[in-house]
């Protein structure tokens, strides 16, 4: 099974660009495109959330429309930029955001590998929460089956040294933690938020945080650094389920030359 995974592409009504500067639709069609050129087409998309940048039905309308030609089974998640609200009225054939308890949580059980998705969304907070009423879904959900499984949710339970965003990521991650390692077919948490690739360990499996298919938060480790973006290559990430371990792969979308023979 190969799942592809799209993080914070910040979606702006056309003729607008991001922060004044990023063209976050093209990027994304760019993406797409990537996507469809792969020598393996994958299983199933999922995005992890910031889907938009402000929230808007337009920038949600603008949003289906790019990923459209992708014709792969697409499950979204809630980041801090987006709205349930709106996007259920925006997207109403994604019966699956109206979750549970109003929530957007559901589980994809169509694969090898299932794919519990988490909201972490606090309204008008950057940063996330799961709530008790969210953990203990979470919980049902994994003591459900013990296939192999994938969590999938916006903000990461780990921190990461970037001081600025790890101040507005995942409250309270040892609760999340409690929960996870109960299940050790608890196979990745993925996330995203914070615009780069990393991973940790975590509740006895792997975190891991996909970078932004538009642009990328600039490395910077000095304790208590402002935050700043770059230009750095739009990516994606690939999970590859061989059967016996998942192994993720990040893609950038730019194409460089290569050679050698292919059969």
């Amino acid at each position: 099974m190969l799942l592809c995974q799209i993080s914070d592409p910040h979606i702006v009504v056309k003729g607008a660009l991001a922060y004044g500067r990023v063209d976050t639709p093209r990027y994304l069609e760019r993406c797409v495109r990537k996507i469809m050129a792969l020598p393996r087409q994958p299983d199933l998309v999922v995005a992890t959330g910031d889907l938009t940048d402000s929230a808007t039905a337009d920038e949600y309308g603008l949003l289906a429309e790019i990923l459209a030609p992708l014709e792969l089974p697409l499950f979204l998640a809630v980041g801090n930029h987006d709205d349930r609200d709106v996007l259920r009225a925006s997207l109403p054939k994604h019966a699956y955001l109206f979750g549970e308890d109003g929530f957007v949580q559901y589980v994809v059980d169509d694969f090898a590998v299932r794919l519990v998705v988490l909201d972490t969304l606090v309204p008008g907070k950057p940063g996330g929460r799961l709530c008790e009423r969210r953990l203990a879904w979470l919980d049902r959900m994994l003591a459900a089956s013990d296939r192999p499984t994938i969590v999938a949710q916006h903000h990461p339970p780990f921190p990461t040294g970037l001081s600025f965003m790890d101040r507005m990521s995942l409250a309270d991650p040892a609760a999340e933690a409690a929960v996870i390692a109960k299940y050790p077919h608890v196979e990745r948490v993925i996330a995203g938020h914070h615009h780069r690739t990393a991973q940790a360990r975590f509740a006895g499996t792997i975190a891991s945080i996909c970078p932004s298919s538009a642009h990328q938060l600039l490395l910077d480790l000095v304790p208590d650094a402002n935050i700043r973006f770059t230009f750095e290559p739009s990516s994606f990430q690939l999970h590859l389920w061989d059967g016996s371990q998942l192994v993720t792969h990040t893609v950038v979308v730019e194409d460089y030359p290569s050679w050698g023979a292919r059969d």
